[in-house]
């Protein structure tokens, strides 16, 4: 554990002339650098849990020793007067990453980095995992292939400025496996126009094509409570299948837990199992001999 590893820290950067934002903790020789990236209509609050910093990722990663950088999306935050430059996926790709490197600077980076996704920002997480040769591994949580029943529609009709009733029911119910703070809107943000192309080709397109890419270890996880994707073992199965590429794949099933995995009361145990994954991943990761391994 690191000790005084610190509160994450509001960061603002300029890539490419437009101001892109973060919250950071970084500490002196990380063991890797975890990049968490966050889904719709909302921001990069969601992985450092408002009021409530035993549920925060960011703080939990740097405890145990990792450099955590939690995007806000392009769009979102500091550039979100410059959503419309965002329309291309590698215009997207380029600003994330150059926000990585503008804020890690020539600090170390461990053994490389870690990507974390959310919802409809494991979109951008794929993207930029096919786009580097520094990512250790991926999780991924809150997405899938195929809607619920009681989602499709409520989904179909949803836009930036239109948020269809039943909406807030499928992201937050049920209510009781989240803390108080987070139920308030105080983890809200504007959508982003471009999230409505995402959305549209994701499933049926995006996805498939992205995830065979991967060439990184993956875990997929799936909340017992989740009510947007189909997560039955038959829609975990082809979820799976789509990761040919990749080493190792892993399904973590998270009881007692709704959509919104990083801010729900079980958040402690997800953060906990995800710090697990990156350490295996840190260990498998190439270059690394067996001295070099047991000797961090």
């Amino acid at each position: 554990m690191t000790a005084g590893a610190g509160v994450p820290r509001p960061r603002v950067v300029l890539v490419d002339g437009v101001p892109m934002s973060a919250l950071a903790v970084q500490v002196p020789d990380p063991r890797a650098v975890i990049v968490a990236i966050h889904g719709g209509a909302t921001s990069s609050a969601y992985f450092d849990c408002p009021g409530r910093p035993e549920l925060s990722l960011l703080r939990a990663a740097g405890a145990a020793g990792f450099t955590a950088i939690a995007l806000d999306r392009p769009g979102y935050g500091s550039s979100a007067v410059y959503a419309g430059e965002f329309t291309d996926p590698g215009r997207r790709v380029a600003a994330a990453a150059g926000t990585i490197d503008k804020i890690l600077g020539d600090s170390d980076r461990g053994a490389g980095l870690f990507l974390l996704g959310h919802s409809a920002g494991c979109e951008l997480t794929l993207r930029m995992e096919t786009g580097r040769d520094d990512v250790v591994g991926v999780e991924l949580s809150g997405t899938g292939l195929r809607y619920t029943p009681q989602a499709r529609d409520i989904i179909r009709d949803a836009t930036v400025t239109s948020r269809p009733a039943g909406l807030r029911d499928l992201l937050w119910t049920p209510t009781d496996l989240y803390p108080a703070e987070v139920l308030t809107g105080a983890l809200s943000a504007p959508g982003v126009a471009y999230e409505g192309d995402v959305t549209a080709h994701w499933a049926g397109r995006d996805f498939p094509a992205l995830a065979e890419r991967l060439t990184t270890p993956v875990q997929f996880s799936v909340a017992d409570n989740e009510k947007v994707w189909q997560s039955s073992p038959e829609a975990l199965a082809a979820i799976t299948a789509l990761f040919s590429a990749s080493p190792r794949v892993r399904i973590n099933r998270m009881n007692d837990s709704g959509h919104n995995l990083s801010v729900g009361l079980t958040a402690g145990d997800y953060h906990r199992n995800v710090l697990s994954f990156t350490e295996e991943c840190i260990s498998d990761a190439p270059g690394r001999d067996r001295e070099e391994v047991e000797a961090s």
